[in-house]
């Protein structure tokens, strides 16, 4: 193991591991296969990297999330660690190049988009490398009963065929023990194997705030937190609305969805990475891949969907280990718009029959063509010329993507792209003939390194501004050059993108089956019963809540949240106070008067009157109209 802390040290700076890493670099050394359970921001990434480097051969990691494999990828080279990414955002020739590197490169990390793993091109290339290990980031989109099911993961089992002998790691911060155990199976693991570090945050404090006038208590809350902060909404528009009224109030903040264009984005992300900013105002397109160490509260204008949803959003905050607050704000209308989304959420099959009809029609395949290919897909234009609405075409994919008959990708992010197609001696040439050229060009080669022999991304907007051009000028130099075939350039392209794992079919033939429609339906009544549960509760320790939900029913009070607190006043210990509640209840399967239950109850009077108040406070035991109690 001195050697992976060695690792550790030289690459990162870190003189000991955080709970759990070590524990799973040991578990892959000794040739397991291994389930790693670890929270939000809680250094997944590093088991895997600390692991591969210490071994010869390069580590396959598989992430559905672009963002993310961008972000490592990029961290591992400014280390001098090679790594690179494949997805379908990438050009044809660019995913050659790139595979090339990994077969013959000494590279140690090839990032993969899934869908990646089903095409020959990967096949043909894998017999090429060295692979040390396998590695499943974001494992719960293997498993049908995860909250982002994603079919291209099932082909992962295949690989194990492709590399016997080479150890999987699956990685997930969110996983009930259903999930776990389902994980396991999909991945072929010859033993079950789950290394778990426990969800619970000691530093986060939860708080739940039921409040009609919601953006008023959202205001007095962001004017007296400290530090910076990020709040959760459920539409774009009220991302704008929300970051408006904030700056009215003078407070620093932002608005940040995936609507907007690539570069405003980035511009957004990093003025509130960089503390320019101190709110974001988002929609869950904002956070993945985002290392802030210091956010001091999430706030959620309203519930979220899932509590696996929630509990990854309200982690982003206090990842640095010291205080921070998950705060969720909600009103009675919030929890009707919740469960109005179960039926949103699965349209009627006909409608998904016809927006799988029209997406297919749209980009003119054929029945019996269109197997792995990848079409730019634009939502809302769709949605505005087949007269849909947006959130039932999204819902409708949802399905379809679960049956295996396309996949959504909705963040595919890519920066514009230079690579020179002629021999330096050819360029010299052309620079020679073209002369109004010849500034450009040389501009672009000492700009940037590696132009003839890769795609480099490149920043139009510091060119422009070192050339003294408009980004509009720049990028006619560029395009120009492109067609006169001195380079390749990829403009910048953020796109969602639409990716056919199978040749379309006949709409006769299309088929929802139970197991992804009425089955996922009652699953996903059960999450949203789950987070309002969560939201409207007022008896138990938000956190335990949480954790009971992941699983760990022998976890204790945190004593900070809002139930904990309120609690606390009484004076009581949990045991103390579990065990009068309990006694209560089991006396009022009966209905009785206040004053026989003091008479039956044990113990101090005073105890008991603040607990019977306090149950009654908060709704669990009801006054009825004969003047006798009775337990909810």
């Amino acid at each position: 193991m001195s050697d992976f802390k060695s690792i550790l040290t030289r690459f990162w700076g870190y003189s000991a591991f955080r709970p759990l890493q070590e524990e799973i670099i040991q578990s892959i050394d000794d040739g397991h296969d291994t389930l790693g359970l670890m929270p939000t921001g809680g250094g997944k990434s590093i088991t895997f990297q600390v692991y591969s480097l210490a071994k010869p051969g390069i580590c396959l990691v598989i992430t559905p999330l672009i963002s993310l494999m961008k972000d490592q990828v990029e961290n591992l080279n400014k280390k001098g660690i090679k790594a690179l990414a494949i997805h379908s955002g990438l050009s044809q020739q660019e995913i050659k190049i790139a595979f090339d590197k990994a077969s013959w490169g000494d590279y140690k990390f090839l990032y993969l988009s899934p869908e990646r793993i089903n095409t020959e091109r990967f096949k043909d290339n894998l017999s090429n490398m060295e692979v040390n290990l396998i590695t499943v980031d974001e494992a719960h989109c293997i498993s049908q009963w995860g909250f982002d099911f994603r079919p291209s993961y099932r082909k992962i089992k295949e690989l194990r065929k492709l590399l016997p002998g080479v150890p999987v790691l699956a990685l997930t911060a969110t996983a009930t023990h259903e999930v776990e155990k389902d994980i396991q199976k999909q991945l072929d693991f010859k033993k079950e194997h789950v290394l778990r570090e426990s969800f619970f945050r000691e530093n986060v404090v939860y708080v739940v705030r039921e409040r009609e006038d919601k953006m008023q208590y959202l205001l007095q809350s962001t004017q007296r937190a400290k530090g910076t902060g990020i709040v959760y909404v459920r539409s774009r528009k009220l991302t704008k609305e929300i970051s408006e009224y904030l700056k009215r109030n003078r407070i620093s903040a932002d608005y940040y969805h995936a609507g907007l264009s690539s570069l405003n984005r980035e511009k957004k992300q990093n003025d509130w990475k960089s503390g320019k900013t101190r709110i974001i105002v988002a929609t869950n397109a904002f956070g993945m891949g985002i290392d802030k160490a210091n956010v001091r509260f999430v706030i959620h204008f309203g519930p979220a969907d899932s509590p696996e949803a929630y509990f990854q959003e309200a982690g982003r905050a206090g990842r640095d280990g010291n205080k921070a607050f998950g705060v969720m704000i909600y009103g009675k209308s919030d929890i009707l718009t919740l469960k109005k989304n179960v039926e949103k959420s699965f349209p009627e099959v006909e409608i998904i029959k016809k927006v799988y009809q029209a997406i297919c029609n749209t980009f003119q395949l054929a029945v019996g063509y269109g197997i792995n290919q990848t079409k730019d897909f634009n939502l809302g234009e769709f949605a505005s010329k087949y007269n849909m609405q947006i959130q039932q075409v999204y819902n409708s994919i949802k399905i379809l993507q679960r049956e295996g008959y396309l996949e959504l990708t909705s963040e595919a992010d890519n920066p514009p792209r230079v690579n020179f197609i002629v021999t330096r001696d050819d360029l010299y040439k052309f620079q020679v003939a073209n002369s109004s050229f010849d500034g450009f060009i040389k501009l672009l080669l000492r700009s940037y390194s590696g132009l003839f022999s890769d795609y480099v991304p490149i920043n139009e907007d510091l060119l422009a501004k070192r050339a003294g051009l408009s980004m509009e000028v720049v990028s006619r130099f560029l395009s120009h050059l492109s067609s006169y075939k001195i380079i390749h350039y990829i403009p910048r392209k953020n796109t969602p993108y639409i990716y056919f794992p199978k040749e379309r079919i006949d709409i006769s033939r299309l088929k929802i089956s139970k197991e992804h429609y009425a089955d996922r339906k009652k699953d996903y009544q059960k999450r949203i019963e789950a987070m309002i549960y969560y939201a409207t509760q007022k008896l138990k320790c938000r956190s335990q809540v949480l954790l009971e939900y992941f699983g760990e029913t022998d976890s204790v009070r945190c004593g900070k949240c809002d139930v904990c607190l309120e609690r606390n006043e009484l004076g009581l210990s949990k045991l103390e106070f579990d065990q009068l509640a309990q006694e209560i209840k089991k006396i009022l399967k009966d209905a009785c008067t206040f004053e026989e239950l003091i008479m039956k109850l044990a113990g101090n009077e005073d105890e008991k009157i603040n607990v019977i108040r306090w149950l009654m406070d908060n709704g669990k035991i009801v006054h009825r109209i004969d003047n006798k109690l009775e337990w909810k």
